[in-house]
């Protein structure tokens, strides 16, 4: 039982090649699982769905379950935001027979476990200089994907049953981004009180997270590199020294280990 735990935890925490590509293949898999439950969830649920689901609510809390079993701290992990989403999706698939696809929007939320997991963002940083100058907008631009597509299967949920399948789905996807750009063309509107509400929590969120993203986007780029002496974690691309405390700083460039 030991080896078995060793081997799971570097498997999960280690820097070995091996390691990382089995955790790029975890990522792989949750973002088969996402592209998978956005597809359908305007869909009606079936036996072969119905399996499916079974399936991928047994992986994946195999995989949380793994992740605790290693973890030095086991309630600090069950507060990580990936982790609480992740739980909310098992019980979503869970209990989906006695709900219909009434909690099918939740599933989404499992794209919160992309780019949201310490040891991939470790990873990411030191093989991808791309990710590390881009860090800001790829997270940023992983939220708004996330809320989108959460929204806009809630939206479909409560307002576009009555037109079942692919169609209404896109007509709640059509609402939800209309509502966030605050365009509204008007030509779909919610009518019920829930719904209203609803529309005004998506402009509020929506619209802080489409400015969050495009900050990220525009603004200066700036590199996570924690200074060793003063704890400043942004830094310019080229930076040499840290600009608060002076302190010589190592930031890996394309063109050396370091700098």
């Amino acid at each position: 039982m030991k080896d078995l735990h060793r081997t799971i935890r570097l498997l999960y925490t280690g820097r070995s090649q091996r390691a990382r590509q089995f955790r790029y293949g975890l990522i792989v898999f949750d973002a088969l699982t996402i592209l998978y439950f956005i597809a359908t969830a305007a869909l009606p649920t079936t036996p072969l769905i119905s399996l499916l689901n079974t399936v991928l609510g047994a992986a994946i809390l195999a995989d949380i379950s793994a992740r605790l079993w290693i973890s030095e701290n086991r309630r600090r992990e069950l507060r990580r935001i990936h982790t609480l989403a992740d739980i909310v999706v098992i019980g979503s698939l869970i209990l989906a027979p006695l709900f219909a696809e009434n909690l099918a929007f939740l599933r989404v939320l499992r794209g919160l476990r992309i780019l949201h997991a310490y040891q991939l963002l470790r990873d990411l940083r030191s093989e991808s200089t791309f990710f590390r100058y881009h860090e800001d907008a790829i997270l940023a631009a992983v939220n708004l994907f996330v809320f989108i597509f959460v929204t806009t299967s809630f939206v479909f949920v409560i307002a576009f049953e009555d037109r079942s399948g692919l169609a209404g789905y896109i007509d709640a996807l059509y609402f939800t981004v209309a509502t966030l750009t605050t365009t509204g063309f008007g030509d779909i509107t919610m009518t019920t009180p829930t719904g209203k509400l609803l529309a005004v929590f998506i402009m509020v969120v929506g619209v802080a997270l489409f400015v969050q993203l495009a900050r990220a986007i525009f603004q200066p780029s700036k590199i996570k590199y924690k200074c060793p002496e003063c704890g400043l974690n942004r830094h310019d691309p080229d930076a040499i020294h840290c600009k608060h405390c002076g302190t010589s700083l190592k930031i890996e460039t394309e063109g050396a280990n370091g700098t």
